[in-house]
């Protein structure tokens, strides 16, 4: 009996657009990407946890534009470049991108803006340990 209850209820707050799984999902990707620089792969995984079905998640974060992710990746880039300077090149590779790597960004595009980070600083030492 409980149970037909509820699903009347949740049934009718679907209606009226009480519950929207589509619109959360769309407000989470864009609030945790600005909010904490999330990559899609964070982000995806933060829905499943809550529960959003796979193809929800897979369209919400499709709308994250690959340049808003870039540019966030980038922006991290540039302030752990900043916070670790000093550091041995091989550490400070090893750190801004395990920064990356919890955040949910791709492994082809940090490496690339690592890459790129470094040569703007003018280095180019041979054992960063960089991969394609």
């Amino acid at each position: 009996m409980a149970d037909e209850v509820a699903d009347q209820v949740l049934g009718r707050y679907t209606e009226v657009g009480l519950i929207d799984d589509e619109a959360f999902a769309r407000a989470w990707v864009q609030s945790r990407h600005a909010g904490r620089s999330l990559g899609r792969r964070a982000l995806a995984a933060e829905l499943r946890q809550r529960g959003v079905a796979d193809d929800t998640v897979k369209e919400a974060v499709e709308e994250l534009a690959p340049e808003q992710e870039e540019s966030a990746a980038r922006e991290l880039v540039a302030k752990r470049m900043a916070a670790t300077r000093g550091l041995d090149p091989t550490k400070r590779t090893r750190r801004i991108l395990g920064v990356l790597a919890r955040k949910g960004y791709p492994s082809g595009l940090t490496y690339r803006l690592v890459r790129e980070a470094f040569e703007n600083e003018g280095i180019d030492d041979p054992d960063v340990p960089f991969e394609d």
